[in-house]
Formats: C-alpha cells, sequence, structure tokens
C-alpha cells in the first residue's frame, strides 16, 4: 500500500497554555515545534495563528513568518493554513491565501459546535476556494457533516476545484460528526459515490484521536493526523510533552498496521504539489 502522511495540527484555535504549557502560540514557538514534529516523521503541518493574548488571529503577516520558517527548517515539508471560522472574522479569514501554502483548509457547510455555529454560508465558501484556486493553494476539504461532501462536489461542478481534492473527516467535535466506526463507513461510501476519485483521512478530536486513527488506516487512508490543536493528552491523566510526542505516536500506529511513513516528498507527489 501507499505510505501514510502523518499530518500535524500544532495549535489549532482553542487550546490554551493554561491547558498545556507545550502548546506552540507564538511564531518562534509554532516555528520550533513544527521543526520537532517534522523530525519525528510529520509531512505536513497545519497552521493557525495566534493574537499576543492566545486568541485567535488572521492576520496574515503571522502566517507569512511561520511559514518562512518552516520552509527554512523542514524541507519538502507541506504547509496548510486554516480558514476556519472560529474567533475570526469572515471577512478575514482568506487574508492568508495571498502567501500562496500549498495548502488550506475549507470547511463547505455550517455546524452546530460545543458553544457556537461555525458559520459557513455558501457565498463564503465560493469566495474562499475562488481565492485558492486564484493563489494555486490546494484546498483540503473539512467534513464536519454528510451534507459537506455534497458542498464540495459543488465546488467541482462549478470549476473552483478539481474533481480530486484532499478530504479530511472530522470526527468526536460535541454537537458534531460522532467519533463512531459505522459513520466512517458511512462517510466513506458516500465519497466513493460523490467524489470518487478524493483522497481522505480522518481526524478523531480529543479522546478519540487514536482510535479514528485505527479506524482510517485499517480502511487503507490516504493519511493520519495528530497534534495539540485536536488532542492534548497522551493519556487520560497524561498531557502530551509536544506535537513532536503525537507525531511519534501516529508514527508507532502507522507502522503496526504494516504502512510505511510518507516523506515530504511522497507526501508532494500524492497530493499533486510541486516538489
Amino acid at each position: 500500500m501507499k505510505p501514510v502522511v502523518v499530518a500535524v495540527a500544532i495549535t489549532g484555535s482553542v487550546p490554551r497554555k493554561t491547558d498545556n504549557p507545550a502548546l506552540p502560540v507564538t511564531v518562534a514557538e509554532q516555528i520550533e515545534s513544527t521543526r520537532q514534529a517534522y523530525e519525528a516523521g510529520a509531512a505536513l503541518v497545519h497552521i493557525h495563528v495566534r493574537n499576543d493574548d492566545e486568541t485567535p488571529s488572521s492576520d496574515p503577516d503571522r502566517f507569512a513568518a511561520v511559514q518562512e520558517g518552516i520552509r527554512r527548517h523542514c524541507p519538502g515539508m507541506i504547509v496548510q493554513f486554516s480558514t476556519g471560522g472560529r474567533g475570526r472574522d469572515p471577512a478575514s479569514r482568506g487574508l492568508s491565501l495571498r502567501h500562496r501554502p500549498d495548502m488550506a483548509s475549507l470547511s463547505t457547510g455550517s455546524v452546530n459546535f460545543p458553544t457556537i455555529v461555525y458559520e459557513n454560508p455558501a457565498s463564503l465558501v465560493t469566495d474562499l476556494a475562488s481565492q485558492m484556486r486564484a493563489h494555486g493553494v490546494r484546498p483540503e476539504i473539512e467534513i464536519f457533516d454528510l451534507s459537506h461532501l455534497h458542498g464540495a462536489r459543488r465546488l467541482v461542478d462549478e470549476g473552483l476545484m478539481d474533481a480530486r481534492p484532499h478530504v479530511q473527516f472530522v470526527m468526536g467535535v460535541k454537537n458534531a460528526l460522532p467519533a463512531d466506526e459505522r459513520l466512517l463507513d458511512l462517510l466513506l461510501g458516500e465519497l466513493k459515490q460523490v467524489l470518487p476519485e478524493a483522497t481522505w483521512t480522518a481526524a478523531g478530536i480529543g479522546r478519540h484521536q487514536a482510535e479514528v486513527m485505527d479506524w482510517a488506516l485499517a480502511r487503507g487512508a490516504f493519511s493520519v493526523r495528530t497534534g495539540l490543536e485536536d488532542n492534548i493528552r497522551v493519556t487520560k491523566h497524561q498531557l502530551a510533552a509536544s506535537n513532536a510526542e503525537l507525531v511519534g505516536l501516529a508514527v508507532e500506529c502507522v507502522q503496526r498496521h504494516g504502512r510505511t511513513v510518507a516523506t515530504p516528498a511522497e507526501a508532494r507527489a500524492a497530493l499533486g504539489l510541486a516538489a
């Protein structure tokens, strides 16, 4: 089987240093944490940036600074910016795309989160997809609900992305998709019908991270995702020491399933990205 791309989501928009002191928040911390994760086996990094008070930021200069550091210290690593919406002005969510990361996340519909509605109206989704296409940024489609697959199909039909997007099923967010193995099979069945050429992964949130990774690998997933954005612990009672520790656990999981970990060059080739 093809090598597995290990993706690391280093920060996110929710955890704080009071939750886990290892969370990288400043630009320098994010670059160093990514370098460690890269050396542990991650080939793709998913980036959110924060303001000085740790609140979510859309500052394109911060995104650019993190990207520059990663490209300097992590040769070939795929850089993926978040266009996610928690705590960010919708009009600002695409500002960083002009810095031309390799990829960017794209949610194709709205969904309930634990304390908010994560709003992604069709007009915003179209605008973000159009910006990604204009800047040569490959989207990763974030699926929080079955209907979001059909939202992605609409973008293909409208010529805003090609027919082989990378799709991520997000499981275990309260009020959205539960972490249920049966549901992953349902989602994969629909993916085969709606976007048959897509590559895919599944991300488990919090305590579901390891089990969702196992389910995905057992079904031939193209990649797996880990990192402090999704999960700040290695056990119920032990905080993760770093993103690199979580990447190391993901690498071990990949190997248990008889798969090999993709190099950055292999990951780029598989995703259709320039070397």
